[in-house]
């Protein structure tokens, strides 16, 4: 019941509204564990979807609500939709009037809206969290009625006019802050290249990377390399044929459980830029070349990246001019210098906001006051 819940030791209860993939989930997790060290009670509210990401996820309580991301290139579609984000914004009010937070701390994807907009139906101070560097469809439609929006990166475009925000940094996961101390690792031997492609996998990278080892890298340098490359399960046995033929040491699969440390042993990294990606290249410390996911709404990815090649920490390749010729002459000229690698290496971590999980609970201990 509520006057028993809001008896349990921890006081304040702050409600999460995050979903859809983990680039939401991550940040919110490490949000969650700073709140709880505070002594903080911390329940999440998400859809099945969001849900799905949150097995280990740091809360007394979760809630699953109906929501849904209206398509308006299928109008025949938007009335189902409609009811079923009504549907979710009355079980998130009953929620609410139960639980009784004193904030609700929203960190985008279409499954934060039913909760966000509850919240606002009930007067409960909102928090906005936005992981990029473009303001979300979410974020943005509930951005008003914020108290405070709190941001990954310094540049937040498509702001509603006349609304600041606070550039605190993307809260990163703890396993890769525990690795942030990890020296650059020597470049007198192996060079270890890192490919990664976002939590879904790229079938453009994983076609262009060994193609542009194979064929543009020169022999020597060649022979140096390991590729340590996520790669889709559908891709794994021609990406393996490609690098067994010019004996390329390689270790593939679909997903890496161990992050953390393949990062923080790797010399050069290739991935998407996603905010997760950008700000963990940043928090370990790490060059890379940047491939942002052309589709991204707003193009928030390739303004994600800006954050890394501005101080001269990444490469930026677009999609559209993603030649194995271009990548593998890039690679090359990357790792043949040594120097270079450890300034890019040391930009980058210089870039980090590594403290973005205690000043994103500093202001919602300041919002929660309001």
């Amino acid at each position: 019941m509520a006057d028993e819940t809001n008896e349990e030791p921890g006081g304040k209860l702050v409600i999460i509204a995050a979903g859809g993939t983990g680039g939401h989930m991550f940040p919110a997790r490490a949000f969650a564990d700073e709140m709880r060290r505070r002594g903080w009670r911390v329940g999440l509210i998400s859809d099945s979807r969001g849900l799905h990401y949150a097995s280990d996820f740091p809360a007394e309580w979760k809630e699953e609500v109906f929501a849904a991301s209206p398509n308006f290139r299928k109008p025949w579609t938007l009335p189902g939709a409609f009811l079923k984000i009504q549907a979710g914004i009355g079980m998130a009010k009953r929620i609410m009037k139960e639980k009784q937070p004193a904030l609700v701390a929203g960190f985008g994807g279409y499954p934060a809206f039913p909760a966000l907009a509850a919240a606002k139906a009930r007067k409960v101070p909102i928090l906005i969290h936005e992981q990029n560097s473009v303001l979300g469809r979410v974020n943005r439609n509930m951005a008003p009625n914020a108290v405070v929006i709190a941001s990954g990166f310094d540049r937040l475009d498509r702001l509603p006019k006349g609304k600041p925000h606070k550039a605190v940094g993307n809260p990163v996961r703890a396993p890769i802050l525990a690795v942030r101390d990890q020296p650059y690792p020597p470049t007198d031997g192996k060079l270890t290249i890192l490919v990664t492609g976002g939590s879904q996998g790229s079938q453009i990278i994983g076609e262009s990377v060994p193609l542009a080892i194979a064929n543009h890298i020169p022999a020597p340098l060649r022979a140096r390399l390991k590729v340590i490359q996520q790669v889709r399960a559908e891709q794994l046995e021609k990406v393996k044929a490609i690098y067994d033929k010019v004996m390329v040491e390689a270790e593939l699969a679909p997903f890496f459980s161990d992050m953390p440390e393949k990062l923080a042993a790797a010399h050069l990294v290739i991935a998407r830029s996603g905010a997760g990606t950008v700000s963990e290249l940043a928090a370990v410390g790490r060059p890379s070349i940047l491939i942002p996911l052309a589709i991204a709404m707003d193009d928030h990815q390739a303004a994600n990246a800006e954050a890394l090649t501005d101080v001269g920490a990444a490469d930026m390749i677009l999609e559209a001019n993603l030649y194995p010729a271009l990548l593998g002459e890039l690679i090359a000229a990357r790792l043949s210098d040594a120097d270079e690698l450890k300034q890019r290496a040391e930009a980058a971590k210089n870039s980090a906001k590594v403290t973005a999980a205690g000043d994103l609970a500093d202001l919602a201990e300041a919002v929660a006051l309001h």
